[in-house]
């Protein structure tokens, strides 16, 4: 694969070079890369297929408008980004103010509430088999990289293999608490966690209840 390196290259120092000193055309970029102007346009389509660019037109005073190119959201996610140190400083902020976490805690209710009603539409009138298969995708799209299984006995096993707010979990337990009671206000059973990445675990494991076990329990001779 050595071979595509200079053109990985290539097209990263486009990226650069459109988050500094963008928007750009092709000609911009030309001039200030030392190859064709045929093999930036084969970069730039590139990109645009990756979906990294996209082109607008630039009316000028005089000639025709002409294509300039600028960062798509998705680009910029590639550029470095301190959100959870950001968080973290908030949420040290509310201590020190409060001159405990109460706020803290408070503050992670607010946020289970607020999950709690935004994905509860999308579990009405389901059973929880389906329930829980939605919220593994749930879990799942928000980079929490899940696995669903379900034991022997009926329970369901949710694995979590990422923990996107690991920074933040791993200095303010409040965070895996939310979690947890949030799992267990959307699929009105009881879930437990028995293994966690902010306690040095290598996942985050939930035992989720099957009431309809208990049930076949207590029908077995």
């Amino acid at each position: 694969m050595k071979h595509n390196e200079p053109d990985l290259s290539t097209r990263r120092i486009i990226l650069n070079m459109l988050k500094t000193s963008g928007p750009l055309s092709a000609r911009d970029i030309t001039d200030n890369l030392e190859i064709t102007e045929m093999a930036v346009r084969r970069h730039i389509q590139t990109l645009e297929r990756d979906g990294l660019i996209k082109s607008s037109l630039l009316r000028q005073s005089m000639g025709r408008p002409t294509s300039v190119y600028t960062l798509t959201e998705q680009a910029e996610e590639l550029f470095p980004k301190n959100y959870h140190q950001l968080t973290l400083d908030f949420l040290d902020l509310l201590c020190d103010e409060d001159g405990d976490e109460k706020m803290v805690e408070k503050l992670f209710e607010k946020r289970q509430n607020k999950l709690h009603d935004k994905y509860q539409t999308s579990m009405k009138d389901m059973d929880l088999a389906e329930k829980v298969n939605i919220l593994s995708e749930i879990q799942n799209a928000n980079g929490y990289m899940t696995e669903l299984e379900q034991a022997d006995n009926g329970d369901y096993i949710l694995k979590e293999f990422n923990c996107p707010i690991s920074q933040i979990a791993n200095q303010y337990n409040q965070a895996c608490q939310c979690e947890l009671k949030l799992f267990e206000s959307l699929l009105d059973v009881d879930v437990t966690r028995t293994e966690c990445l902010a306690k040095d675990g290598n996942k985050c494991v939930y035992v989720i209840s099957n009431p309809d076990k208990k049930k076949n329990t207590k029908e077995q001779p």
